[in-house]
């Protein structure tokens, strides 16, 4: 994400700073302030609301959050124009006097937001936008055990992740050992602290920041959604025995992997010969030569792939010169860009596996690559992990909650009849259907427990609809996978308003764009 003419990127000094409405003087640079935020713990699902809406971004245009916006979308999309958002929360306070209770009251458009967790901060943003939005902070990251959720909503310029002990700072501020609270340090604070940060800050796991100049660097064409998708159908492969080589399909859906675990986009050659490698023995074609070379390399030609590091195009790619060069390979920044939305991530996944690995164990392959939720329509929902804006409940591990009464509900509408074979199973007293989610509510799909994300399924339609078996297309026919062929006309009730997006969602899980 481009800050553009919204402010500076972050951890640039303050003689580059800015603001949301401008360039900013180098004298009024310096009254940018600190807002010092706790992450929060894996507890509190810290770690994953940082994941979520931080690091990969919110995509605004899905229905869950498009619908929550309210009075605060126009100016949410003019500053995220390219409709994937960094938005982090902060939970009310209803005492009187506070540090939080200032915090949030005198922060400003324009500060620094410094993400603190394990005595260290982590993170820094700018602060491009400050918004108050209950049900938009309740769809992304539901509510903490007092039902409270971080409604004091803060839109984040590009995120530069590090690791920098935290206690110098703190104890120089007379904050202690720790931080406990969300705290505001004044701008003549900040200024006598900020050489102790720049020193000791070093790389983390997170992807810093371009430099301004490269940012400023005009790019040769703009990678577009269509164009992204064209390229993974039509990958220049070479073959063996008439079947396409897997060595680049899989190293995309490494790639993406990566950036559905919130992993660096570019990784040097080590890692990722240490990564492919045993992946490309386990799933590339029989007998086929284990070269993670090759891939590293020669996916440039995809337009979907960078390798840094290296600048003659003379260069040969051998494992020794590439580890020589410290080269370094990843998704183009377009690429993660569109990458990073979760409808785009479902459908690459579905297309590639669909195209490349139709023989393939598709379990096995994607949870090896960091993909397991992709597998199936629901989802998976590991324990404390959180796989949407659905509720949940303390059982022996954190789950989500179904909404028993739209449960009931599609069934009654249905009376019990499967939506795609018309067929009830009868019991000795009634009959029994099952409420599938279309887009699942398990991670890493996130969808909504809605009546307008379900269907009334029969067990072996259900299972089916699951496992991408059958798909529902355009024209609401149920197609088989396999090979297309329409099977069924989905019954559909005239009070049941199935969300064409969901369908959609389910249609990219199964390979068919």
């Amino acid at each position: 994400m481009k800050t553009g003419d919204r402010g500076p990127l972050p951890g640039a000094g303050d003689e580059q700073a800015g603001n949301p409405d401008g360039g900013r003087s180098t004298g009024e640079a310096r009254e940018i302030q600190w807002v010092l935020q706790p992450r929060g713990t894996a507890r509190v699902r810290g770690p994953q609301h940082f994941n979520h809406s931080v690091r990969v971004g919110v995509d605004l245009s899905e229905s869950t959050y498009e619908s929550a916006l309210g009075a605060d979308a126009e100016e949410l999309r003019r500053i995220f124009p390219d409709g994937l958002a960094r938005l982090w929360g902060a939970t009310p306070d209803m005492r009187a006097k506070s540090a939080k209770v200032t915090a949030l009251r005198d922060c400003r458009i324009g500060d620094e937001l410094l993400f603190y967790a394990d005595k260290q901060f982590v993170a820094r943003a700018r602060i491009l936008g400050l918004f108050r939005n209950r049900p938009l902070a309740q769809a992304i990251w539901g509510a903490d055990d007092s039902q409270r959720t971080w409604e004091h909503i803060m839109a984040l310029g590009d995120v530069a992740e590090f690791n920098v002990p935290a206690e110098p700072v703190l104890r120089g501020l007379g904050l202690g050992p720790s931080l406990r609270s969300l705290t505001l340090v004044r701008a003549e604070d900040r200024l006598r602290f900020l050489d102790v940060l720049e020193n000791l800050e070093s790389p983390g796991q997170g992807e810093a920041a371009a430099p301004v100049a490269e940012e400023l660097t005009p790019a040769p064409k703009k990678l577009r959604r269509d164009d992204l998708f064209r390229a993974l159908a039509t990958l220049n492969t070479h073959s063996q025995k008439q079947r396409p080589s897997r060595h680049k399909p899989l190293t995309l859906l490494w790639a993406v992997g990566r950036l559905a675990e919130g992993r660096d986009r570019v990784v040097d050659w080590e890692t990722f010969k240490n990564e492919m490698g045993p992946l490309l023995k386990d799933f590339g074609l029989p007998d086929s030569r284990i070269t993670p070379e090759y891939p590293f390399w020669h996916l440039r030609s995809s337009g979907l792939w960078d390798v840094e590091g290296v600048g003659s195009e003379e260069f040969k790619p051998t494992s020794a010169a590439l580890g020589a060069a410290g080269a370094r390979a990843g998704l183009t920044r377009d690429a993660a860009r569109i990458l990073r939305k979760s409808l785009a991530r479902a459908e690459a996944v579905g297309l590639l596996c669909s195209k490349y690995f139709e023989d393939v164990d598709r379990d096995a392959l994607l949870g090896r690559v960091g993909l397991a939720g992709y597998a199936s329509a629901s989802g998976h929902d590991p324990d404390g992990e959180r796989g949407g804006p659905v509720a949940r409940r303390d059982v022996t591990s954190s789950r989500p909650e179904r909404n028993r009464e739209i449960v009931e509900t599609l069934k009654t509408m249905y009376t019990h009849e499967c939506q795609v074979c018309g067929k009830r199973v009868a019991t000795q007293f009634s009959y029994y259907s099952e409420a599938a989610h279309i887009r699942g509510i398990g991670d890493p799909h996130g969808g909504p427990d809605e009546l307008s994300n379900l269907l009334s399924l029969c067990p072996n339609h259900h299972v089916e609809f699951d496992r991408l078996a059958i798909y529902i297309d355009e024209t609401w026919a149920v197609r088989r996978n396999s090979d297309g062929a329409v099977e069924y006309q989905l019954k559909r009730h005239a009070d049941h308003v199935i969300n064409e997006d969901h369908v959609r969602y389910h249609r990219g899980l199964c390979g068919r764009l």
